[in-house]
């Protein structure tokens, strides 16, 4: 695919991530270098035992082993390694900017310090700054399996580094944990000058993106593929222009569809949504920005004028200012005006 004219096209237009879980890049390799360094004995043999292991029948089973591997992590530098890791990955697929989702309640119930994680983190986007040229924001998500008291406890955990913090967002198991579980976690974080966002219609129902849109004041949708389901929500997300972080090669391996022909990203186009593409966990679903963006065009034998769109969505979804998404945007054009 990368050979082909609309693979080169996608490996060089400048591009944004908006849909990254960054305890979802751990590539094994890395999981098993830090594993060592740390003394922590995992239950594979070798890095082909892990591969193999990543294969999954729906959330649930990708979830238990990514908590899994992300107990190995307990250093700053666990952090930093592993965020500078998906930097460095990335920066070779011409991606200019990312929106990162960290889940601290994954490492603070093992006993690593709120501080480690963020610390860790930070340090690392700071030197995709001024080291590769890429630029970010950051999300701490919510795990929405756990209560809404132990949301309260990490929005507080957060406070001292608001200024490292964009948005607050949800996320794991979503079948039985409704947005509206964490309404007054979100009103709080609001208060605290954080925007929102929120998973939800990827195995949720379309009821669950009416919540997240009515309840938690969201400005982003984390997955909605289920928002076709209601065609009343399909034209409030288009009235609002809500974008949706569509993630491809997960929703693949996840059984969100069966076949990647199947997925709803042309519907969802030519109804108006504005819709971007994005990894989720590409160390989990067999590819990163590039992957993704190849899985879904030759499924849906998308053309580069198509591609260059969804290149600019993904800069005007994201929460960059007004002139720097400008500056982006006019990369891209440039670009598609050189290759288009």
């Amino acid at each position: 695919m990368h050979t082909t004219p609309i693979g080169k096209f996608i490996a060089g237009i400048p591009k944004a991530e908006l849909h990254l879980h960054i305890e979802g890049s751990f590539e094994p390799e890395l999981m098993f270098e830090i594993a060592k360094r740390n003394n922590i004995k995992i239950k594979y043999k070798n890095i082909e035992e892990v591969k193999n292991a990543y294969r999954f029948n729906n959330l649930q089973e990708f979830l238990d082993i990514y908590y899994a591997g992300a107990n190995v992590l307990i250093k700053e530098q666990d952090f930093y390694d592993l965020t500078y890791a998906y930097l460095t990955k990335v920066n070779e697929q011409n991606l200019i900017h990312t929106e990162i989702f960290f889940d601290p309640q994954t490492h603070t119930d093992r006993g690593v310090e709120f501080s480690t994680v963020i610390e860790g983190i930070q340090r690392a986007l700071e030197d995709g700054r001024t080291k590769l040229g890429i630029s970010s924001k950051l999300i701490m998500s919510f795990l929405r399996h756990l209560d809404e008291a132990a949301a309260f406890v990490t929005l507080e955990q957060s406070l001292p580094y608001k200024e490292w913090i964009t948005a607050v967002g949800l996320d794991s198991s979503e079948l039985g944990h409704p947005p509206s579980k964490f309404q007054r976690v979100f009103e709080k974080a609001q208060e605290h000058g954080f925007l929102t966002v929120a998973h939800a219609g990827e195995e949720g129902p379309a009821e669950y993106i009416w919540e997240a849109l009515n309840l938690l004041n969201i400005a982003r949708i984390d997955h909605g593929n289920r928002c076709l389901e209601d065609e009343a929500l399909v034209e409030e997300l288009v009235k609002r222009q809500m974008a949706l972080t569509l993630c491809p090669l997960s929703n693949l391996e996840l059984k969100v569809i069966q076949e990647m022909h199947h997925h709803p990203l042309n519907t969802m186009i030519d109804k108006g949504l504005l819709v971007t593409i994005n990894s989720d966990d590409p160390a989990y679903f067999g590819g990163y920005m590039n992957e993704n963006y190849y899985g879904i065009a030759k499924a849906l034998d998308l053309s580069k004028e198509q591609i260059y769109q969804l290149a600019k969505n993904s800069f005007n979804a994201s929460f960059l200012d007004e002139e720097t998404k400008k500056e982006m945007i006019a990369k891209v054009d440039e670009y598609y005006w050189k290759h288009g």
